[in-house]
């Protein structure tokens, strides 16, 4: 298909380079209950306005106006998501989008237990929790914030509930908790999950973890593998990410690697972001972002301001030489 082809009126949705998109990350608020040390400054950051941040029905309306043009994956982010009231009515208004075949949501977990039956009664398919640590005291130290409560405990929750797979997400950090990472693998001999272990990025205000504090998949893997061998996953679970899966003899679940830092995979990016605030970001760490708010707002068809900024979708991240686009936090677009 031609970049013309591409953007004509009802053509699928691809970026300059002929990728299709179809999976969309939707920000719903900047707010955290956490402050993680890879994430968001410990004092916050300048919340943005209620009346610059889309509502339910805003953010639905986006999603059914791209939905024919061959969007057909969301992932509901934050911040915390699960801190904006009655998130579950957005996950039931997003559902309704005939064309939508996955919903997925990613969250600390805190109000997982609370919360997971009323996402899966309205429509929601799976979670992703964010995992640090398996210790109290250390996902206080982590997250500046001491919410006292059990990731497994979360996790249980979400499977009970029917939400799966369950994946569970460390930032793996060097000198401050990679020495978690073989307890971490082993839930996967007991518990159906796949854990994951995401490369540290040092962007924004967060740069005082820097290149020291990244621990390479590479070495990671050999970690584990001294443990027991590890092999290549027959196949991985479902969803859009870019992890590589591997699995220990007899294990029940998966153990995945995000390699941002040491191996990129932009070549088969297939995602872009809306921000809490209606930007279209085309990249998480790229500054290239088109604004869908104002349009929407105006009573405006969406489809020509996507199409734009899919022309405009970079080749690839600039992480590795700290270009971020003034990105202060992860936390401001979902990560």
């Amino acid at each position: 298909m031609t970049m013309a082809e591409s953007n004509t009126p009802g053509a699928a949705l691809r970026d300059q380079f002929g990728r299709s998109i179809e999976y969309l990350r939707i920000s719903v608020t900047d707010r955290c209950n956490f402050r993680c040390l890879y994430c968001m400054p410990e004092s916050g950051l300048q919340w943005l306005p209620k009346s610059d941040i889309l509502s339910y029905e805003e953010i639905a309306e986006v999603v059914r106006q791209l939905a024919p043009l061959g969007l057909r994956r969301l992932r509901i982010t934050g911040g915390e998501p699960t801190i904006r009231p009655q998130i579950h009515e957005l996950v039931r208004m997003l559902r309704a989008v005939g064309e939508i075949t996955d919903i997925a949501l990613s969250t600390n977990g805190v109000r997982l237990p609370q919360l997971a039956p009323l996402l899966r009664e309205a429509g929601l398919d799976r979670v992703n929790m964010s995992v640090d640590s398996l210790r109290a005291e250390r996902i206080a130290e982590i997250a500046r914030r001491n919410l006292a409560f059990d990731p497994v405990t979360s996790a249980l929750a979400a499977e009970h509930a029917g939400l799966g797979p369950i994946k569970l997400n460390m930032v793996v950090m060097r000198g401050i908790n990679d020495d978690e990472i073989e307890d971490m693998a082993r839930l996967t001999l007991e518990h159906p999950w796949h854990v994951r272990f995401i490369e540290l990025m040092p962007v924004g205000d967060m740069r005082a973890l820097t290149w020291s504090h990244v621990l390479p998949s590479d070495e990671l893997l050999a970690r584990l593998a001294a443990i027991a061998p590890l092999q290549p996953s027959d196949g991985p679970p479902r969803g859009n990410g870019p992890a590589a899966y591997y699995q220990w003899p007899d294990a029940r679940g998966t153990i995945g690697v995000i390699t941002p830092m040491t191996h990129t995979y932009c070549a088969s990016c297939n995602r872009v972001r809306l921000t809490a605030d209606g930007r279209l970001r085309t990249c998480l760490f790229g500054d290239h972002e088109v604004d869908l708010r104002e349009p929407l707002r105006a009573g405006e068809r969406l489809e020509p301001h996507f199409r734009r900024a899919l022309a405009e979708k970079p080749k690839e991240h600039e992480l590795l030489q700290m270009k971020v686009g003034g990105l202060r936090a992860l936390s401001q677009v979902g990560g």
